[in-house]
């Protein structure tokens, strides 16, 4: 299997004191931070290819440009949605949205790029050896 534009996945939370703005320190308020529904957006994109990749295959994400629009409250269900729009050789292309029990709460676009593991992090501990 590989990956076709149309795939789709989901991920979903509830909003803990854990993942608040204040929690995180990108805020002052006890609200759903923006870096959780960014986290939880990349979820979303990992689920909806996972899948169709090969064993010794995964994603990175490489481009996030999202818009988080409404405040959720903490006890409130959160989740994403990621759709594959672009398939470019090993680079992919999602629409984002995030949703809380009340409604949209943010959307944007997200890339990943598929990667083999292995390399990707003997690539990535070299540049520590620099």
């Amino acid at each position: 299997m590989s990956v076709e534009i149309g795939m789709k996945g989901r991920a979903e939370a509830v909003v803990v004191p854990e993942n608040t703005a204040q929690a995180v320190g990108s805020g002052l308020v006890p609200v759903f931070a923006t870096p959780y529904m960014v986290a939880l957006m990349e979820n979303a994109a990992v689920n909806a290819v996972q899948t169709a990749l090969a064993p010794d295959e995964g994603t990175v994400g490489i481009r996030l440009d999202v818009t988080h629009d409404a405040a959720t409250p903490i006890g409130m269900k959160v989740w994403a949605e990621a759709e594959v729009t672009a398939v470019e050789g090993r680079s992919l292309t999602f629409v984002v949205s995030a949703y809380d029990e009340a409604g949209k709460i943010g959307g944007g676009t997200h890339q990943r790029f598929i990667i083999k593991p292995e390399k990707f992090i003997a690539r990535a501990q070299s540049r520590g050896n620099a």
